[in-house]
């Protein structure tokens, strides 16, 4: 096999060059080959439009663009950002170890959220963060927003700031070594987090086999198995923008080996209406209980949620670029 470095490619903003940097040197680390990064811009780095309204694919169509042409031998992606949909010719060769999938809290005054005051202003940029604010009932006005980590932060902790908290996944401001300024870690009890959330997609064109092989050594198979649960929960649901869903996956020891614990839950964009419910099994089923406990969500009402004005159909559930 060549020795010349792999082309990666990667968005530009921190937490994507950070995320790629790490699966680059693991993969040097592992094999030997060196890598270097291939900066692509993207349709959802260009816009300043609320995220839910920008499209499905908006953060991955320019890499996967890309990869079919050849500019780029492999790609990473935030694997909450990609359509459920596979995509012709491409191939998920890893899903590297999987970042703590919980949201975070960043309060002034170092606030958990039970002690922000009614009235407090809260900004996030997903529609499932909003939705399940909303259902906890504790008056806040929530605010959209978006932009990178550190704007996000800024809107809280600069000199500048508008609001008394923000919500943002934990993984992402590990990968930024900032969970320092984090007040509380949320349970996924109060905010479960979006399918994937945490979790990197390593990618490529299947047919190249050596590439595929090479890839395979990051991947993780306790992560892949939660996050084809999640998905496969999302993806038979047929979510669109408008219907926040949420899962979380966790891998324990059962009585007879490892078995995957899976929540999900839809939940309208109001908060009014909130239905979670849960199943267990081993991971080797993970795309059946994940399609299980969909059925399960259909048969208590969720299509009338996921019916609700705007829903876009199969594999367009967006849930943003910012981990």
């Amino acid at each position: 096999m060549s020795t010349a470095p792999l082309r990666l490619g990667t968005r530009g903003s921190a937490l994507a060059m950070a995320q790629s940097g790490h699966v680059a040197e693991a993969l040097t680390a592992a094999t030997g080959r060196p890598v270097e990064l291939v900066e692509v811009v993207t349709a959802g780095d260009r816009s300043n439009a609320p995220v839910h309204r920008l499209g499905v694919g908006v953060f991955v169509s320019a890499l996967r663009d890309a990869l079919a042409a050849r500019t780029i031998d492999f790609a990473v992606h935030s694997y909450k950002d990609l359509p459920t949909a596979a995509a012709p010719g491409l191939h998920i060769a890893a899903i590297p170890p999987r970042q703590d999938p919980r949201d975070a809290l960043v309060a002034r005054g170092g606030r958990t959220l039970a002690e922000l005051p009614p009235g407090a202003r809260i900004g996030t940029g997903a529609l499932r963060r909003i939705a399940q604010l909303h259902a906890l009932g504790l008056q806040l006005e929530v605010q959209p927003i978006r932009g990178n980590v550190d704007t996000r932060l800024a809107r809280v902790l600069g000199p500048d700031a508008d609001l008394d908290a923000v919500v943002l996944a934990r993984a992402g401001l590990a990968r930024l070594a900032r969970t320092d300024v984090i007040t509380e870690t949320l349970d996924p009890m109060l905010m479960l987090p979006a399918p994937a959330q945490g979790a990197l997609a390593v990618e490529c064109r299947i047919d190249d086999p050596d590439l595929v092989e090479l890839l395979a050594v990051l991947d993780h198979a306790p992560s892949r198995a939660a996050v084809v649960a999640e998905r496969a929960l999302l993806a038979t649901l047929e979510a669109g923008c408008s219907a926040p869903v949420a899962a979380y996956a966790e891998l324990a020891e059962g009585d007879s080996g490892d078995e995957i614990y899976l929540r999900g839950a839809v939940i309208s964009p109001d908060g009014a209406r909130d239905l979670r419910l849960s199943r267990t099994g081993t991971p080797a089923d993970a795309a059946e209980i994940g399609k299980a406990l969909a059925a399960d969500l259909l048969d208590l009402g969720a299509d009338s949620i996921l019916g609700q004005e705007g829903h876009t159909g199969p594999g367009t559930q967006q849930f943003g670029s910012t981990e």
